[in-house]
């Protein structure tokens, strides 16, 4: 078989000083960026086209980081979206940050006080995945594992992280972009996401009564770092009549999660809370 002769790079950026950099390294994390975003790559010409790279190079960097599992093929709707590679990379990387170890025991200590189970998740594009779960001793645990990825727009923890973003990032994210129902209370238009997200934003978490799964209530927090950043957020989980405007212990579970989330947060150096959030 004939290879294609080596792809010259589009747009070279004039440097001052020796030039170390792998173009086709380059390549592949533009493609793995293009994918994190969102984007499925289901139509490679178009991919070619938005990342700068001919069609050939695509179709090699997909099967190569596929069999790395840096990505991984969508079954049903065709196309890519990260793997558990990247996901083990991004885990090793936060655990050498601090994140995790950070909050795990203030995860641990939320669930045993509330009897609820507690999340640690981060976005990615429009989904969010979770990097720890702690809970509590009940038959009523939740079943989301580590690794596990849900839809940003229809759950507490993506809410709150897309609740940081200015208007015009979330219309860039959700572009073109249908948003799945998952209850009759799922935001379905951009409109209406952002009216849901105002609210969310001027509470300062998110808070759910069955909203993504039949007879589960949740309620998010987002974590700041050192720089001010939403980087991550935590989340309980249990049984909706616990998290019902009429359940004796909302004013707890809102207490306590924020608290946790301003705990670990303080402990990645952020000091910027407001007296309303503490």
């Amino acid at each position: 078989m004939t290879l294609p002769l080596p792809e010259q790079d589009m747009g070279p950026a004039q440097k001052s000083g020796p030039d170390y950099s792998v173009p086709p390294v380059e390549r592949a994390f533009r493609l793995l960026r293009h994918i994190a975003a969102g984007n499925h790559c289901r139509n490679s010409s178009q991919t070619a086209k938005e990342i700068g790279i001919n069609r050939t190079t695509l179709i090699r960097l997909l099967a190569t980081l596929e069999a790395e599992r840096m990505i991984e093929a969508l079954p049903d709707a065709g196309g890519y979206r990260l793997g558990t590679g990247v996901i083990a990379l991004a885990t090793q990387a936060l655990n050498e940050r601090g994140i995790i170890p950070t909050a795990r025991p203030v995860l641990k200590a939320l669930a045993t006080k509330l009897g609820l189970s507690a999340h640690l998740a981060v976005r990615e594009g429009r989904e969010i995945v979770y990097l720890a779960r702690e809970t509590p001793m009940s038959h009523l645990a939740s079943s989301v594992r580590e690794g596990s990825r849900l839809p940003a727009h229809a759950t507490t923890i993506g809410r709150i992280l897309l609740a940081e973003l200015t208007p015009a990032e979330l219309r860039e994210l959700y572009q073109g972009q249908a948003l799945e129902a998952y209850s009759d209370k799922t935001r379905t238009t951009l409109e209406e996401l952002q009216r849901q997200l105002e609210t969310d934003r001027a509470r300062g978490m998110t808070w759910s009564v069955a909203n993504f799964e039949h007879d589960i209530g949740s309620a998010a927090v987002a974590v700041h770092d050192y720089q001010g950043r939403a980087i991550a957020a935590i989340n309980v989980t249990g049984h909706a009549s616990v998290f019902a405007e009429d359940s004796p212990i909302v004013g707890e579970i809102e207490a306590e999660v924020k608290a946790a989330a301003r705990q670990i947060s303080e402990a990645l150096g952020y000091r910027g809370w407001s007296s309303d959030q503490m």
